[in-house]
């Protein structure tokens, strides 16, 4: 148990696997983002590196639905990176990602907790939401 929300990165994949089909993309980024709940349920506070790249690369005038647009490459990676630096802790989802294992690389040379299940992230003492 834990007094304070802890800043959760939720990792895993999101261009990985889907040969740049903005679909598929946007499926993986819902699956990110149904973990959201679970980590938020347990009186914490989910993040998602593409939750700030895909705004960024918008203001930048690049397309945040191109992979291939040369801007992608300067902001994803380096977003979580930022990120990272922030967060108490990672929740690794499932499925192959370069840019997820890079994030469960950095959070163990921080010294931070991974989670591969959301079940095992610890519930907080207080603001845990039921229901």
């Amino acid at each position: 148990m834990t007094d304070r929300p802890l800043l959760i990165l939720i990792a895993g994949p999101y261009r990985s696997g889907t040969g740049d089909d903005p679909d598929q993309m946007a499926t993986n980024l819902a699956r990110l983002e149904a973990a959201a709940w679970p980590v938020f349920a347990a009186g914490h506070v989910p993040m998602i590196g593409e939750w700030v790249a895909l705004p960024v690369l918008r203001s930048a005038g690049a397309d945040p639905h191109d992979p291939t647009d040369p801007l992608s490459e300067k902001v994803m990676y380096p977003t979580a990176q930022r990120l990272l630096e922030h967060c108490d802790a990672v929740l690794r989802l499932p499925g192959d990602s370069h840019g997820a294992d890079q994030d469960v690389a950095i959070a163990h040379r921080r010294g931070l907790p991974v989670y591969y299940r959301a079940e095992d992230i610890p519930v907080r003492a207080s603001g845990a939401v039921v229901g």
